[in-house]
């Protein structure tokens, strides 16, 4: 299964790779308006997710939800957690009712496709990976980064050879399907707010595949339902 998910994931990037030009980190204004509303509302939305961390071990591990990331997910023997409100257009109803103010700024927004709330525990490493295709852009949104002795960022990202320090209330827009690696230093868990928002501006043919991929995608889920992708609640433990 890891290596089919592989071969499909490398034949849709060459696709996209045939029609899109653009370096790994993007302009934030030009494809993505919105990211000043998440800026704006960082520390509301870092409140829920604080709340959440209180019942980590509710909060379903990346390869549980999709069963092709458990190599990243479990490497290191430390753990990265998902606690999923959107995935490609399908809302989770019960996990954006724990996080009404993630949801207010979700309604109405269909291109933001998915929206998740990740967790890596203290020292964990994520190893370099590509994402499958060009058609979403990845907006990350820094929410519990702890600090060194000296003040500096314990989280960073490596993308396409470059070093990026993440900050609390500090956000990003790149493309995922450039080589990247993550990196918690921390002693404790670190969190961050993930959008996949739908790539603006991209030639029609591509555009139309694109849309039919997304589709796809979310009939899958919504047949899946949603049970693998929710956190277990204090009232369904």
């Amino acid at each position: 299964m890891n290596q089919l998910y592989a071969i499909s994931s490398g034949a849709i990037r060459g696709l996209y790779d045939r029609y899109l030009d653009t370096p790994p980190i993007l302009d934030k204004q030009r494809y993505f308006r919105e990211h000043a509303l998440f800026e704006t509302h960082w520390r509301e939305i870092r409140g829920e997710c604080l709340r959440l961390m209180g019942e980590m071990e509710a909060i379903p591990r990346f390869h549980e939800l999709m069963e092709e990331q458990v190599d990243l997910s479990q490497y290191g023997g430390k753990y990265w957690r998902m606690f999923v409100l959107r995935a490609y257009g399908v809302d989770n109803a019960a996990n954006q009712a724990r996080c009404p103010a993630i949801a207010s700024l979700l309604r109405d927004r269909p291109h933001i496709l998915s929206a998740t709330l990740s967790f890596l525990e203290a020292h964990k490493h994520i190893p370099p990976h590509r994402g499958p295709f060009r058609g979403i852009l990845r907006f990350h949104l820094g929410l519990v980064i702890p600090k060194k002795i000296d003040g500096s960022s314990t989280s960073r990202l490596l993308i396409d050879g470059n070093t990026y320090l993440l900050e609390e209330g500090g956000t990003l827009l790149w493309d995922d399907t450039f080589e990247h690696a993550a990196w918690n230093d921390a002693d404790s868990i670190r969190a961050a707010l993930l959008l996949d928002v739908a790539r603006p501006g991209m030639p029609w043919p591509l555009a139309a595949f694109n849309w039919l991929v997304l589709k796809a995608i979310g009939f899958i889920i919504r047949m899946r339902g949603q049970r693998s992708w929710s956190a277990a609640s204090p009232a369904n433990p």
